[in-house]
């Protein structure tokens, strides 16, 4: 019988470890609460009231304080004495736990999880949950090491620049409106990308995208020879006047896509396809060879694209002028639009910014998540070829 009736008592106990929270926690503060009253002894020396000759303080009273923890919100009586003597251990391993707790929010935030989910996962984690707008408040310390990041001198020359915008939709005065983050990617002599750039502009404009590219050139950005964008009015305007060194390539696949407005949706596929080959040509001679052929060819059935493209292709055989081995890499914005699709792929979980504020610490913080990644990997382009040419340009006799 008595057997019985302790088999009986150890399950009600383990029951109760396992379904009273209020129980357990009490079960932690106690403990706590006692490892706060070793820690004051062993700093004064002495128990309280204890006669010791190696005493080296007095107790003055406690000031109440709370400790997160998995088992909820512990309600703590921390004890003090009379010179301040006494600093305890519990709460620096607590805020070294919460730098770590900290850590991981933030990271779970760059990775895309949403704030609800975060929310959830705080809570089973520490028994206590972060609202999305404490969330959004954490993340908020990024903030100092990305603006050092977005503001950072470029020491660097970079010959290759490729800027592009996405569109973001953001909050503003209860208003939702999309907002452009501009960006821009440059390739310095040792082949590797790097972001340089990354900001908010209400709309892209010809003053943004000047903006935006001053802001780049007062950062020490130089040596830029070749750029890489869209036909945007306000980005192809600004180009000239803040780089008036450098050439400017169209991006092609851009230019193709903009192709099918003079074309009807029954148009020819193999019109297209054609005008595309000519940009995988080996030099510019042969390109426009080609495209003396593929006018002759497509012009009476398609005389309004044929005349557009005849106006505009120009723009867009710039990259002849690079090593051939360049090529593919800088005669489109295919860079650029790749790291669009994964900032695309993570602030697509966010939908709508509460601020211009919190949608640029995400992009900012995607982008030296990026940035480093680039650096650390293998070179993007073999920057011999670029010195090469630039030598051979350079020892080529001018004609009079």
């Amino acid at each position: 019988m008595s057997k019985q009736d302790s088999s009986k008592l150890s399950v009600d106990w383990k029951a109760l470890l396992g379904s009273d929270v209020d129980f357990v926690r009490e079960v932690v503060r106690d403990a706590v609460q006692e490892v706060l009253e070793a820690e004051m002894d062993e700093c004064l020396g002495a128990t309280k009231g204890e006669r010791s000759s190696d005493r080296k303080g007095y107790r003055s009273g406690y000031y109440t304080r709370s400790l997160i923890t998995r088992v909820g919100t512990l309600e703590l009586r921390v004890p003090q004495d009379r010179q301040g003597l006494f600093s305890t251990e519990v709460f620096e391993r607590y805020q070294r736990s919460e730098k770590a707790l900290v850590d991981a929010l933030i990271q779970m935030y760059i990775q895309g999880v949403s704030t609800r989910k975060v929310k959830e996962i705080t809570e089973a984690l520490c028994g206590h949950s972060f609202s999305a707008s404490s969330v959004s408040r954490i993340t908020a310390t990024l903030d100092a090491e990305l603006a050092k990041f977005g503001n950072r001198r470029l020491e660097e020359a970079y010959p290759y620049l490729i800027v592009d915008a996405r569109y973001e939709r953001v909050r503003e005065d209860g208003v939702v409106n999309p907002q452009a983050v501009l960006i821009a990617i440059g390739i310095n002599e040792d082949g590797r990308r790097c972001i340089l750039g990354v900001e908010m502009a209400n709309r892209e404009s010809a003053s943004s995208w000047k903006e935006f590219l001053l802001g780049l050139r007062n950062r020490g950005l130089r040596g830029v020879e070749f750029v890489v964008s869209d036909n945007h009015a306000g980005l192809r305007s600004s180009i000239p006047e803040v780089l008036p060194e450098a050439v400017w390539q169209r991006c092609y696949v851009h230019f193709l896509r903009n192709a099918l407005d003079h074309l009807s949706h029954n148009a020819d596929k193999d019109c297209l396809k054609e005008l595309r080959w000519l940009y995988s040509r080996r030099n510019v001679e042969e390109a426009r060879r080609d495209l003396v052929a593929w006018l002759q060819k497509w012009q009476e059935r398609y005389r309004k694209l044929c005349v557009w493209v005849e106006e505009n292709i120009d723009e867009t055989l710039s990259f002849y002028r690079l090593p051939p081995q360049h090529h593919k890499h800088l005669k489109s914005t295919n860079m650029i639009e790749r790291l669009n699709e994964e900032i695309k792929r993570r602030t697509h979980i966010v939908r709508i910014f509460p601020n211009q504020a919190s949608c640029l610490r995400l992009v900012r913080a995607l982008a030296v998540e990026q940035h480093e990644e680039w650096l650390e990997g293998t070179r993007y382009l073999n920057m011999d070829y670029w010195r090469e040419q630039k030598k051979a340009i350079r020892l080529t006799p001018r004609v009079a």
